[in-house]
């Protein structure tokens, strides 16, 4: 399983190989968020990346902007993600979290990324 920024889009793929008969299987291979189970694994295998507010912003409404293009959520949902941006962070995937940290610095939102 793998997930991947290309040509600005989020992609994931997941590759399976039967040991018994060697069949291989590519499950998907394209742009979009990956399913749960795709992205627990990813989690499970590499760890959390965490998104932060390098510094204090006087306007987030380009956050906003940003977490909504990016997460497809309601305004209220953007508000809380934006609120974790300020304070714990935003958690995903590492290939998750540069995305939107690329997408959030076009914005000129200064964030950075913790491992």
């Amino acid at each position: 399983m793998n997930q991947f920024i290309n040509h600005g889009e989020l992609w994931w793929d997941a590759e399976l190989t039967c040991d018994s008969c060697g069949t291989y299987l590519c499950e998907h291979a394209g742009p979009g968020a990956a399913p749960d189970d795709v992205r627990e694994a990813l989690l499970a295998a590499h760890g959390p990346a965490r998104l932060r507010l390098a510094e204090p912003v006087s306007n987030l409404v380009p956050a906003l902007k940003v977490l909504r293009e990016v997460s497809a959520v309601s305004l209220s949902q953007a508000r809380e993600l934006a609120e974790k941006l300020s304070h714990d962070g935003v958690v995903g995937t590492l290939s998750e979290i540069e995305f939107l940290k690329t997408r959030l610095r076009l914005r000129g939102v200064p964030v950075d990324i913790d491992r």
